[in-house]
């Protein structure tokens, strides 16, 4: 109950210790003094006719607007109360009925529904890590109660908060991230009109964030979270998880709930999701009595109460009996609907109670009774009066300063013992606490106090004392608790353990809730001074027990003091930083205890770690967990079992530098040799799993999964560095260490593992490629066999649905790492075959078509629109080179003409020196005529081909290429004697449309020769002039003046055209051969008369 005086159970220890140092003094003095039967008249309490109204009006008001169900001893019917209230207050009938009509009509107040939302327990996990970030959503919705509905929870209901409730009526808590067990402690006021047909909805959510598939998978390290990444895959991205819901009409609440509810599903899904704690109070806002729009919630109630409790001992004194200090259970109701009504909390009701107490000690008592003087006492009685008197205040005087002794002896001895007397598991606990400190508070301030117990200290000192020897108290019973039953140093090391985390519980305790209250109150430091105390006394405790043990350390023994070294590690951290110490602590290096333990805590931990892996493997089928996790599960048991060990060095965090990068080289040296123990397992298991099957493509698949495992592998040894804080060990050995030792010792360790991770990938994917490689090869090679009558587009449909169908494969069974390894070899050796392929195919160009068109369609194939390999990677030297061969050798003999005088054009605009001579023409096309009129004006510089030291040079006039230009024949200037500067000045007109001349390769082919009357002419040299850029060929303009245009000459390729051998090639083309006989005579002819050195 809420008020001091309800009920036996549930008074406060302090006022039963009162009542009873009042009820013993009492005794006494009915013994010593003679009895008076006559009644006297308690004290009033000075209430006005006015404030009296006030206060019963206030009483009606609460009464006639009370909210809930009544509680076990509580008065249920209001008719009932009311006529209490007319006996408390002494009101005559025709008053009582007039203040109730007026109560009645004035204006009712808001009901309000307090609802604190405290914890859940139990919920669903719906994360993939296994747990939910759990937050409620709750409101009242109006309008559902069913008259005759049987109460508590109503039926499960698929209707959610969101869509039942206004949006501006539903409140949120906050979200408690990765958790089953989440911990609010959040309060929210609900407002309601009819408590009728209002019910309260409370919805728990799980909410989820926008992640990708890939960051989930990051998370996974175990087989469960698995179906959760489908399940969320299937989901829209974002929404939230339903996981249960509460639905409770407020009609059959009590004024006051504290309880565990079931969270209940919309469906039959998943039955059992867990439970909430919620906690419900019916209050008011906005009462219209004049009382509680003028005074104090406090004060009204103060006064509320010191008039029933006047009443109370009024009714007992008329029956001739003392009172005890228990409320009928009229008064009780009546002062517990108001006070909760007014939503008051403990404290204020503790401390209204106390004076309350006080102040009836006096006339409550039958002695006070007999001792008060009658106003009909005759004078000869005055003056024994008056002694009597004396003696009757001394005796009260000294019943008080017994009684407050006595009260803070026993608030002493509970604050000594909180431990057990406020334990947290009672909800009410820490308030309790507080309203026991603050009435000793109140009572050490009070005047009568310091003048009846002036020898007692200040209270922080007495509450700091009983503190401390509680605390050892407290220790010494847990220690006595956990007492093994068989005596044995393991079972001793199990009862020390457990002492310590009882020990690191309860300072927790003490830091979140304790501490608070009492330096809130008395500005005492409870955690420290308790942390103090205890460290001492855990010190000698662990000290005593290793020095026992230090001579057999045994498996067992040493998983066990690497247990209490952790939470030793996390009791010594709880405790102030070394600059806000005032001394040495106890624990300070408590690791040197434990030194001795490491070697058989290291090997504990490699050989945990080895049984799992060699476990894992033998259990594992090779296969996919799924579609978007192509390694298998002993990959995932590894990833898990690295993680342990970095757990492991995590715990231990040694704090000697030196010996703590000796430590995590030892880690890391077994981290690296378990996955080379783990890539030679799971090879053996790929080969005895594969050495009954028959079927090639399983044995593949296997191959896939093993090299998909192995990546993985390097993937997580990748992560050392960052598991093992190895930035953090360096700046802390750097003083001790030697420059680059840490990057020489464990950096070399971590590359000689990825180095020996990387070759066994190779190694598997080279295996793979060589699978695939034999089938390209035997369809690029049947590209060339094909019957002519095939299209290229149709003979390169088989490598294209064989590669097809192979890369979707590889693509689907290996991650992207490998799947990308794999295509860079098989792109190397298809570039390979092809270029075998092309070179013996030079001759025939039906061939080297296919084979550039297979070219093509395997690049766009392994590029896969981006998701293959990348362009610089399809694009190398060997793609570019064997491109260009093909280019060629798929041309017909005429376009290979045509791209050879291209490349004589492209030469001749490259030549700028004259080293071979120059020509000058002007060359116009007249389009009305048809006609391509050169003028050729002379040569200059040309080379002495003839004994005597000159030439007798003429210029010799073709179209080129010959097969555009059939119908014209060569033209020739006349012949100069003994001349190196020929002036010809001759025209020169070929008809012939634009057509053909504005074709690439088009040209004017001028070539000098030096006369010979007895053998064959001697070449000169040769000019090119491209008839594109012959002026009057684009334009309908007839040109003007013609400019001038030198040309320097030039020698065809000393080493041979690449066009020309291949044209030389095609033995059955007529034409091809012909012109391949010209040029080669021009090239002999260029290399008999080389230009001397010098010129």
């Amino acid at each position: 109950m809420a008020t001091l005086f309800s009920q036996t159970q549930r008074r406060p220890p302090l006022l039963r210790q009162a009542i009873k140092i009042r009820r013993h003094r009492v005794r006494d003095l009915q013994e010593a003094l003679p009895h008076r039967a006559q009644e006297i008249e308690p004290t009033s309490h000075h209430l006005s006719p006015e404030e009296r109204a006030l206060l019963y009006e206030e009483a009606l008001y609460t009464v006639l607007y009370r909210l809930g169900q009544p509680e076990p001893t509580h008065v249920g019917e209001s008719s009932e109360l009311l006529r209490y209230l007319q006996e408390a207050f002494r009101m005559e009938p025709r008053e009582h009925e007039q203040m109730l009509r007026q109560v009645q009509e004035l204006e009712k107040p808001i009901f309000c529904l307090k609802a604190t939302v405290k914890q859940a327990k139990g919920i669903l996990g719906k994360d993939v890590s296994g747990f939910s970030d759990p937050y409620c959503l709750l409101g009242i919705e109006q309008g559902v109660g069913v008259p005759g509905d049987s109460p508590g929870l109503q039926p499960r209901q698929k209707a959610v908060v969101k869509h039942t409730i206004p949006e501006e009526q539903i409140h949120r808590t906050q979200v408690i991230t990765q958790t089953l067990n989440p911990v609010w402690d959040e309060t929210f006021i609900l407002e309601f009109e009819d408590i009728s047909n209002a019910s309260f909805r409370l919805d728990m959510w799980d909410m989820d964030t926008v992640e990708s598939v890939r960051q989930k998978l990051g998370e996974l390290t175990d087989l469960h979270g698995l179906r959760r990444i489908f399940k969320e895959v299937r989901k829209d991205k974002g929404q939230d998880d339903f996981l249960g819901n509460v639905v409770l009409r407020l009609q059959d609440l009590h004024c006051r709930e504290d309880q565990w509810y079931p969270l209940e599903p919309c469906t039959e899904t998943y039955p059992d999701r867990g439970q909430c704690h919620l906690q419900f109070q019916f209050i008011h806002k906005r009462r219209a009595t004049a009382a509680s729009r003028s005074q104090p919630s406090y004060t009204v109630h103060l006064r509320l109460l010191q008039q029933l409790v006047s009443h109370e001992v009024t009714q007992h004194q008329a029956g001739s009996t003392s009172w005890n200090g228990l409320l009928s259970p009229q008064a009780a109701t009546v002062l517990f609907l108001h006070s909760t009504q007014k939503d008051l909390s403990d404290f204020h009701q503790s401390m209204a109670g106390w004076p309350t107490a006080v102040s009836t000690r006096a006339w409550s008592s039958p002695a006070a009774a007999s001792c008060t003087p009658s106003p009909a006492s005759s004078t000869s009685g005055s003056r024994a009066g008056s002694r009597q008197s004396s003696t009757v205040l001394a005796l009260q005087l000294e019943e008080l300063a017994a009684s407050f002794s006595s009260l803070l002896a026993y608030g002493l001895s509970l604050i000594r013992r909180f431990r057990s007397v406020f334990p947290l598991s009672v909800s009410d606990s820490p308030a309790r606490l507080q309203s026991l400190l603050r009435v000793l508070v109140q009572m050490c301030k009070m005047k009568a106090f310091g003048e009846l117990c002036p020898e007692r200290g200040p209270l922080p000192l007495l509450v700091t004392e009983a503190l401390q020897t509680g605390t050892t108290e407290w220790f010494h019973l847990k220690q006595q608790q956990y007492q093994p039953m068989v005596q044995g140093m393991l079972e001793a090391g199990k009862a020390l353990l457990n002492l310590v985390q009882d020990i690191i519980g309860d300072l927790h305790q003490c830091q979140r809730t304790w501490s608070k209250i009492f330096h809130n109150v008395l500005k005492i430091d409870l955690f420290s001074m308790a942390f103090l105390e205890l460290q001492w006394l855990v010190a000698k405790r662990v000290q005593d027990h290793i020095a026992v043990v230090s001579g057999t350390m045994t498996p067992e023994m040493g998983e066990n003091l690497f247990q209490l070294y952790v939470s030793l590690k996390e009791l010594y951290q709880l405790g102030p930083v070394l600059s806000e110490r005032d001394g040495v602590l106890a624990l300070d290096g408590f690791h040197h205890w434990f030194q001795p333990a490491i070697p058989s805590w290291l090997q504990k931990t490699y050989s945990v770690a080895l049984e799992r892996v060699q476990r894992s493997v033998q259990m594992d089928e090779l296969v996919p967990l799924g579609e978007l996790t192509k390694h298998s599960t002993s990959a995932v048991d590894l990833s898990t079992c690295f993680a342990q060990i970095s757990h492991t060095a995590q715990q231990l965090d040694w704090p000697d530098p030196e010996e703590a990068f000796m430590i995590t080289v030892k880690f890391v040296e077994d981290t690296c040799r378990l996955a080379l123990v783990y890539c030679s397992l799971i090879k053996a298991r790929a080969r005895e799993l594969s050495a009954g099957q028959k079927d090639q493509g399983q044995a593949a698949n296997m191959l896939c999964v093993v090299v998909n495992d192995m990546e993985q592998l390097r993937l997580v040894i990748g992560k050392l560095p960052t598991q093992l804080a190895w930035e953090a060990l360096e700046q802390r050995v750097g003083a001790v260490l030697e420059q680059g030792q840490l990057q020489n010792t464990l950096h070399a360790q971590l590359q000689g593992a990825l180095a020996g991770l990387g070759h066994e990938i190779r190694t598997g994917v080279r295996t793979l490629a060589e699978q695939l490689e034999v089938g390209i090869a035997k369809h690029i090679w049947k590209l060339v066999g094909i019957k002519e009558s095939v299209l290229p587009e149709d003979a390169v449909l088989p490598l294209m649905k064989f590669l097809e169908v192979k890369l979707c494969y590889m693509n689907t069974n290996l991650v992207q790492e490998n799947f990308s390894s794999l295509l860079t070899l098989l792109w190397t050796h298809t570039l390979t075959v092809l270029a075998e392929v092309a070179a013996s195919q030079r001759s025939c160009p039906l061939a080297s078509s296919r084979l550039k068109i297979a070219l093509q369609n395997l690049e766009i194939c392994f590029y896969a629109e981006g998701c293959g390999l990348p362009p610089e990677a399809l694009r190398t030297a060997t793609f570019q080179a064997l491109q260009r061969d093909l280019e060629l050798q798929a041309a017909s003999s005429r376009e290979l003409i045509q791209k050879y005088f291209c490349s004589r054009i492209q030469q001749q605009a490259e030549t700028t020196d004259e080293e071979l001579g120059a020509v000058t023409v002007k060359a116009s096309y007249r389009a009305s005529e048809q006609k391509l009129h050169v003028e050729l004006l002379s040569a200059s510089s040309l080379l002495p081909l003839d004994s005597n030291g000159s030439s007798d040079p003429f210029v010799q006039l073709t179209l080129e290429p010959r097969h555009e230009f059939p119908e014209l024949a060569p033209r020739e200037t006349q012949k100069h004697k003994k001349d190196l500067h020929p002036l010809f000045d001759e025209t020169f007109e070929f008809l012939v449309p634009a057509e053909p001349c504005q074709k690439d390769g088009a040209c004017l082919l001028l070539t000098v020769l030096d006369h010979d009357t007895l053998g064959a002419d001697d070449l000169e040299g040769e000019a090119f002039l491209p008839l594109c850029s012959v002026p009057g060929l684009t334009g309908t303009v007839e040109p003007g003046d013609v400019p001038q245009t030198r040309l320097p000459l030039t020698y065809p390729a000393p080493n041979g055209d690449p066009i020309l051998q291949l044209l030389e090639s095609r033995k059955g083309d007529r034409e091809a051969q012909v012109f391949v006989r010209l040029r080669r005579q021009r090239a002999r002819q260029a290399s008999q008369h080389a230009p001397w050195p010098g010129r």
